[in-house]
């Protein structure tokens, strides 16, 4: 019996520590950051930025100028890029690198990823401190180039960057979505277009555009193919309905509100469409833009930052020139169910930085992360999309207010509709909105696209979509994404769901040890009773 209690002894110790190395490097044991005093000049720093683009190779080239004019200022700075043309590859592979230290310094990133990033202790460096550093801050007396203070960064959009009481984030581009209309199309129906749709307006236009002709053809276009409303991200669309309603979505400390009564109704209502084959999406149909200037699609709603597709005259169309129809294109906010008090899903990359174990490194990833918002970079990179500059300081330079001025002298720096989607957002800074940022909020996001995408889906197999189905794909999706997980990821200090995988596992795994050691050492007991 001693053999066996040493036995399990040694195990539970072997475990035990295997799973405290564990538990520290999944954590990274890094101390919390502190600003130092001066930059070490002397050193050479290599840094890795992560980031992302469209295969857009003017994108791609304001990026390495950013990097080549950076680097001239800091000749020991050397930073190298890594393109991805997916945000969530880039959120994967994150993952992935923080359990082995592997992780950028400067990521291109949203705050809904960063959320889950915060999983790992001190993973990402809060910025309070550097924003305010006299030195090399915000504006600081020791940067080598004109950065903008943080009162010049837009506060709607630094605000959008800090969540769990600390800025993780600076803002790098902002967008919003828009909804881009085939104005012929909309009067040849009998309409006019107004200056802020309703959802109501948009799918009574859409539902008038599905009449045909008597050789089967759609009347308002002579084809056999006409899809009214096409929605590129559907997330953003239950996000934005739920708002515009005053219904619930979540809250800050991670509570899932989106299993309401107004979701079911919305639910409803874009199944009575689709139906119809009025509405459906690019994950069913593709893309929104491909069909809207093919004269396929009426209302096409996609990012401002996908501006340059739509059009007849788009500069980035991805079809064929011979199956372009022309037509007046007009640019509005998405829908409203209140005109008066119009709401818009702010959305776009922000940069964070990761921590590491040598602060001088991370004071090296600050500068360049706070380079990318110098004016040079700003508006360079908000003239390739219908992007907007985050800082104020941009936005208000002759240089850009150039750029706007000259909205269709030609179309491919000053196409019509590009500028037209930057004014909008510009014009509604303070209609805009984002969602609370916690660990899962991510999942909660797709679950509220994947919603619309399987109601759309089952119409179109003729499904009944009643309030049965609705109670089954509310508990369908809180499986498929752990929303009944997230809460308690999010709960209170000392919870043990809020621990890390490693440090939940150790802990349950020393539970087991000690309770096998009980057992073992009960029997040992009993035996030496019966002797």
């Amino acid at each position: 019996m001693r053999k066996l209690l040493k036995s399990l002894l040694c195990i539970g110790v072997l475990l035990g520590t295997g799973g405290m190395l564990a538990g520290c490097h999944g954590s990274q044991g890094m101390a919390d950051f502190t600003v130092p005093e001066e930059l070490d000049s002397s050193r050479t720093f290599q840094l890795t930025f992560w980031a992302k683009n469209d295969t857009n190779k003017t994108q791609t080239k304001i990026y390495e100028k950013a990097i080549a004019d950076f680097e001239a200022l800091y000749p020991n700075i050397d930073v190298t890029i890594r393109l991805y043309t997916d945000y969530g590859k880039i959120y994967n592979d994150v993952i992935t690198n923080i359990a082995t230290n592997t992780t950028p310094n400067v990521c291109i990133t949203y705050p809904d990823h960063i959320a889950t990033y915060l999983t790992g202790a001190n993973t990402v460096v809060p910025l309070e401190g550097l924003f305010a550093d006299e030195k090399y801050g915000l504006g600081g007396s020791e940067v080598k180039f004109d950065a903008p203070s943080q009162q010049e960064i837009a506060p709607q959009f630094l605000n959008e960057c800090a969540f769990a009481e600390h800025y993780y984030a600076i803002p790098f581009m902002r967008s919003t979505e828009a909804c881009y209309i085939n104005k012929t199309y909309v009067e040849q129906l009998g309409f006019t277009v107004p200056d802020v749709l309703t959802w109501d307006f948009m799918f009574e236009v859409a539902e008038a555009a599905m009449a045909k002709n008597a050789d089967g053809t759609f009347a308002v276009n002579g084809q056999k193919v006409m899809i009214p409303i096409i929605y590129k991200s559907t997330d953003n669309m239950m996000i934005q309905m739920l708002k515009q309603k005053n219904a619930g979505y979540s809250d800050a400390e991670g509570n899932i509100l989106i299993f309401n009564d107004t979701t079911k109704e919305l639910l409803f209502e874009i199944a009575s469409h689709a139906k119809t084959g009025a509405f459906s999406t690019f994950k069913i149909s593709s893309y929104p833009a491909n069909f809207l200037n093919a004269g396929q699609c009426i209302f096409a709603i996609d990012s401002t930052a996908g501006a340059t597709w739509m059009g007849s005259d788009a500069p980035l169309s991805d079809i064929a020139e011979d199956k372009i129809v022309h037509f007046e294109t007009s640019v509005r906010p998405v829908p409203q169910f209140d005109t008066e008090h119009p709401q818009m899903i702010s959305q776009g990359p922000s940069i964070c930085i990761f921590n590491k174990r040598d602060p001088q490194e991370v004071l090296a990833s600050w500068l360049f992360a706070q380079y990318l918002l110098t004016n040079d970079v700003q508006i360079a990179y908000s003239q390739t999309e219908g992007y907007v500059p985050v800082t104020l300081k941009a936005q208000q330079t002759p240089e850009y207010q150039d750029y706007l001025s000259k909205k269709g002298s030609d179309n491919t720096d000053h196409y019509t509709i590009k500028i037209q989607a930057s004014e909008l957002l510009l014009n509604h800074l303070d209609d805009t909105f984002v969602t609370p940022v916690f660990n899962g909020s991510t999942s909660l996001r797709d679950a509220a696209g994947q919603m619309i995408e399987n109601v759309t889906k089952s119409v179109r197999r003729k499904e009944t979509v009643d309030d049965a189905y609705i109670e089954e794909l509310y508990g369908s999706v809180t499986s498929l994404y752990h929303l009944d997980q997230i809460h308690s990821s999010s709960g209170s200090a000392g919870e043990l769901g809020e621990l890390p995988t490693e440090s939940r596992v150790l802990l349950i795994t020393l539970v087991a040890i000690w309770v096998c050691l009980g057992i073992g050492y009960g029997v040992h007991l009993k035996r030496t009773k019966k002797v």
